[in-house]
């Protein structure tokens, strides 16, 4: 047990900032968050309603440093310790990962779609003993090809609850279904969570599937914020208290401590129902390796600022962009979309055949982190132009998500291109 115990500790201790995010995606109760436990120790679903339902609700991350060693066969020769444990020598670090632990709820699809905005790859989490596939493992599957998430491996967990037999079929109609997606030559690792099975294989199938992609750390910062919170506890005398934390993943660029940062789309006004830019500056920069002078790209940051932590708390900035003043896309509040609909809405159990989008009716758009209801204001054959009720930071020709609202949930219906 203390062996267990010194191991967990040595995992959570990395030695750099991580270089790349790792998602998972899946249906509720398959074990994406036990999976990442597995890798690195942390239980990224740390909200404490979460801790009493048993789900994933806000988007949870946790960090891990990647070893191999040279001295043992793969993929025992992969893990997340500087010692092999195996042979017990040293290994050497490949790299640093973060990763981003995505809720698999339908009612929370919201979340997913935010998490997935920083993504580098993809776990896709099937229980083994359960039919293939379930309503939101469709959905999430759908979400990452929309995306164009291409990085993706596959992972059959629960395969401790099931005989070799029964494992094996699970296996096939796994395989059936990626058959034709954007995941049809990923690979399928059998794993068990709870047991700490295969977590090897797992973190060699990552190293071979999902690479770090090449960003360009001299360009202007541009930071997605998919955390904002109050560190600050109750009760503390207001000479301790510290500015609000933006928690995030920067796509490009570097941030320094004392930096003055911009991020947009900003705070409401009181009046007039627009929003104003924020500036303020860097107080702190924090990363799984520890608090830092500088990051880069990759891996997520906590960001602390002098914002009065009343304006942040509770995930209230969600969906915001960060970087240097002046140098942020442009706003919107009126966007035309090219658009591609699916055939069918994902996430419901029996299919429903999606309808061409119709002027005045309310869809949610979610933009990087951001979600946003919006009112269709004129529709054509494949484009349409909507009115947002919240504005929105983005890059021209930014994907969005569509979802349609269909028997009281919202149901992803297809996605579009800011024109």
């Amino acid at each position: 047990m203390a062996q267990a115990s010194t191991q967990i500790e040595a995992r959570r201790k990395i030695p750099r900032q991580p270089e790349c995010n790792v998602g998972s995606a899946g249906h509720v109760d398959h074990g994406k968050t036990s999976m990442i436990q597995m890798i690195t120790g942390v239980w990224a679903s740390a909200h404490s309603e979460e801790l009493k339902r048993g789900i994933t609700i806000k988007v949870g991350y946790a960090d891990a440093a990647f070893y191999k060693c040279h001295n043992t066969a793969p993929p025992a020769s992969y893990s997340t310790l500087p010692v092999c444990p195996v042979c017990g020598r040293e290994t050497e670090l490949l790299r640093c990962v973060s990763f981003v632990d995505c809720p698999g709820h339908e009612s929370l699809m919201t979340n997913m779609l935010a998490g997935a905005a920083l993504m580098d790859g993809s776990l896709l989490v099937i229980a083994a003993n359960e039919p293939v596939p379930r309503p939101q493992t469709r959905e999430h599957l759908q979400a990452l090809q929309m995306l164009g998430m291409k990085k993706i491996v596959v992972v059959q967990n629960k395969i401790d609850l099931i005989d070799d037999e029964a494992a094996k079929k699970s296996h096939d109609a796994i395989k059936n279904f990626i058959s034709n997606t954007v995941a049809a030559d990923a690979p399928i690792i059998p794993i068990s969570a709870q047991h700490n099975i295969n977590g090897d294989a797992l973190i060699e199938a990552i190293e071979q599937t999902i690479p770090t992609p090449k960003r360009d750390p001299a360009a202007n910062a541009l930071m997605h914020v998919l955390r904002s919170f109050d560190v600050n506890k109750p009760g503390i005398d207001i000479s301790s208290m510290v500015g609000g934390v933006l928690g995030g993943s920067l796509v490009r660029g570097r941030l320094h401590f004392g930096d003055e940062i911009e991020i947009l789309p900003g705070l409401p006004e009181e009046k007039g129902g627009k929003f104003s830019a924020v500036t303020t500056k860097v107080e702190s920069l924090g990363t799984g390796a520890g608090m830092a002078q500088e990051v880069g790209p990759g891996g997520l940051v906590a960001v602390g600022t002098q914002l009065d932590p009343s304006v942040v708390k509770a995930d209230l900035m969600v969906g915001s962009l960060l970087g240097k003043p002046g140098t942020l896309p442009p706003i919107w509040s009126h966007v035309k979309l090219d658009l591609q609909l699916f055939e069918s809405a994902v996430g419901s159990t029996e299919l429903v055949k999606v309808e061409k989008v119709r002027r005045e009716e309310v869809l949610r758009l979610n933009v990087g982190t951001a979600s946003v209801l919006a009112t269709v204001t004129a529709a054509r054959e494949s484009t349409a132009e909507l009115e947002l009720r919240k504005p929105v930071a983005a890059e021209a020709n930014s994907r969005a998500a569509v979802s349609r609202r269909i028997a009281e949930r919202w149901r992803l219906i297809g996605s579009g291109v800011i024109e």
